[in-house]
């Protein structure tokens, strides 16, 4: 495989490296497909995501690496497959996708805290989302105004929301740690895209 190796300190790529074959899935497979996705660049941060799936009576695993460089976030995901009549052997598929920082429109960061009367807590959850134009959701109702006895047609209100990208995080699931590595990778990337040009 060719496999540009991972730039940065020793200690952020030597850390992504270890913590993709810490999750013991295809990590040669992973660690390529990331590395050809960061083509070179220098690894700024990162986060992993092993998250296994039940699909009818099989496990399937899907890992999702997102690395912030200095100009770009890339999101590679890898999944496992059955075998298919194109490939009749079980394999994995993995996709990336590079996004420059000037084109982020919105790093939205989601932080559930359980009993917060209880003081100080860590959060619980966590949900990053990345917003950059690629795909929007659009969310209708009907409109209205303040006449209870109103029968007009007020045509219809609503929102356009980016949500390109998002990931959400529990500490009952992955741990506390995992939490707050998210949580320090979003702080990273809202600050990498407040100095982002604009487009």
């Amino acid at each position: 495989m060719r496999n540009r190796g991972l730039t940065g300190s020793s200690d952020v790529a030597g850390a992504l490296r270890a913590a993709i074959e810490r999750t013991g899935y295809y990590p040669e497979v992973v660690t390529d497909g990331v590395s050809t996705a960061v083509a070179g660049e220098h690894v700024v941060s990162w986060y992993v995501h092993h998250e296994p799936t039940i699909e009818l009576d099989e496990v399937r695993r899907h890992i999702t690496v997102v690395v912030l460089t200095p100009s770009r976030l890339i999101l590679t995901h890898t999944d496992e497959h059955a075998g298919d009549d194109l490939l009749p052997h079980p394999y994995t598929s993995t996709s990336s996708e590079a996004i420059a920082l000037s084109a982020v429109r919105s790093v939205v960061v989601t932080r559930m805290v359980a009993n917060p009367t209880s003081g100080p807590q860590p959060p619980a959850e966590a949900v990053l989302t990345v917003g950059w134009g690629g795909v929007g959701r659009i969310d209708l109702e009907p409109a209205g105004c303040a006449d209870a006895d109103c029968e007009a047609d007020h045509g219809y209100t609503g929102m356009i929301a980016s949500d390109d990208f998002s990931i959400r995080v529990s500490a009952a699931a992955e741990g506390d740690d995992a939490v707050g590595s998210l949580l320090g990778f979003a702080e990273e990337l809202s600050a990498a895209t407040q100095g982002a040009a604009p487009r």
